[in-house]
Parts: C-alpha cells; sequence; structure tokens
C-alpha cells in the first residue's frame, strides 16, 4: 500500500527544471572547455569537437553497462565501473586543464599535446574490451559450488568379526576319535594321580578344556569301554 502511494505521487516540477537546467549548463560548459583543449593542443578546429564527444560517448556508454540489467559478467560490471568513473575524472581533468590554460597559469606543453591525443585511441581499447566482456555471462553459482565440492568417500564395508572364543579356553582340534585319545590319556594320569579312581566329568572338562555337555559325552564314552574291556589308548 505505501509502495503504491509513494508510486503515483505527482512529481515536482520546479526539481524537474531545477536538474534539467543543471544538466544542460554542465555539458555545455564541460564541451566547450574540452573543445577548446582539443584547439590548442593542436587538433583541427573543424574536428575538435569530437574531443568532448569521445569522451562524453565513452561515460555513457561505461554507465550503461554498469547500470542495466542485461550486463550478466560480473567481471564486465566491474570492468564498466572503473570506466564510468575514469571517464568522470577525463573530462574533470581536461577542462580544469583547459582553464588553468586560459587563466595563463598553464602554458600548453608537449604533455598536454600527448596527453590530449592519447585519449581517442585509449577510449577505443577500453570500449572494445568492454564490449567483449559484455557478451559474458557468469556460470550459475550452484553448479560452480557442486563442482568444487568434493564427493565423500565410499564408506568402508563392514568386515564380519570372527566369533569370540573363551579366554583360557580354546577349543581342541581335531575329530571325535582325536578328543577320546585325549580323554583316554587324561584318564590314565588321572587315575594315576587319585589311586585309580576313573576321571570324572569334572576333570575332563578342566583337562581337556571343552563344555560340559561334550565332557559328559566323553565320560559316558570312557565308562562304557571300562564295562566292555575296550581299551586301545
Amino acid at each position: 500500500m505505501t509502495e503504491r502511494a509513494g508510486a503515483e505521487r505527482p512529481r515536482d516540477v520546479w526539481i524537474t527544471i531545477g536538474m534539467t537546467v543543471s544538466a544542460v549548463s554542465a555539458a555545455i560548459s564541460s564541451f566547450a572547455g574540452l573543445r577548446e583543449l582539443a584547439v590548442v593542443a593542436g587538433w583541427p578546429k573543424p574536428l575538435s569537437f569530437m574531443f568532448p564527444l569521445t569522451i562524453d560517448a565513452f561515460a555513457l556508454t561505461a554507465t550503461r553497462v554498469w547500470l542495466i540489467k542485461a550486463t550478466g559478467s560480473s567481471k564486465a560490471r566491474r570492468f564498466a565501473r572503473t570506466n564510468a568513473i575514469l571517464a568522470i575524472l577525463m573530462s574533470l581533468a581536461g577542462n580544469a586543464c583547459w582553464h588553468l590554460i586560459a587563466a595563463g597559469l598553464l602554458r600548453t606543453s608537449w604533455l598536454v599535446v600527448v596527453a590530449v591525443g592519447a585519449v581517442p585511441a585509449l577510449v577505443l581499447g577500453l570500449v572494445s574490451h568492454l564490449a567483449v566482456l559484455r557478451t559474458q555471462v557468469d556460470p550459475p553459482v550452484s553448479n560452480e559450488a557442486e563442482s568444487r565440492t568434493p564427493s565423500p568417500p565410499p564408506e568402508p564395508k563392514a568386515v564380519p568379526s570372527p566369533p569370540r572364543q573363551r579366554a583360557g579356553r580354546p577349543r581342541p582340534v581335531g575329530g571325535p576319535d582325536e578328543l577320546l585319545g585325549l580323554a583316554r590319556q587324561a584318564d590314565t594320569a588321572w587315575r594315576a594321580q587319585h589311586d585309580g579312581r576313573p576321571i570324572s566329568r569334572d576333570g575332563l572338562r578342566q583337562a581337556l578344556r571343552i563344555g560340559g555337555t561334550r565332557a559328559s559325552a566323553l565320560a559316558r564314552a570312557l565308562k562304557l569301554e571300562r564295562q566292555v574291556g575296550v581299551h586301545t589308548g
């Protein structure tokens, strides 16, 4: 609502007239000063108007490239801003130089002649470079950010850990026959230490470091061998 009210405000006629008069006066005085500077610097009088016209066109072109939305390159926009400021400074310096010469405070030396004569060639090179930069377009920010972001390394595959074993109780290696042979040896050693008594289930478990179920099966197997009288130790 506020923006619409501001947009519908009538323009102040006196402000518009003041800006127009100031702009016309500055343009005419600047044009006249630069034209006279070109004359005293050795330009032919019929062509002397080209010197201020070159600087004004340079300032207008650089300012337009700097401010319009069609400029798609940030580099071109920065270069155009620098050139617009340079054109304004050239106009100020040229007018100041002419007024100093007209007032008799500065002589027309060879430096003034060389500087004034180099302006058209310098402006042509800057405007040509500006025209080339204006055709460029900045790449999208998102694509550039994605290209610079390194892809994460692949996650290492999980390696299954080996089955855990109880500390101090490794499982015996071998088949049932080898385990039964070890049980017979343990039974013989047990009998020698315990007055001929057969080894118990707990004794087999401690001697062979096996579980209770396997120790019970070996104890039954040894008992069955003793009953049938078969000993192959």
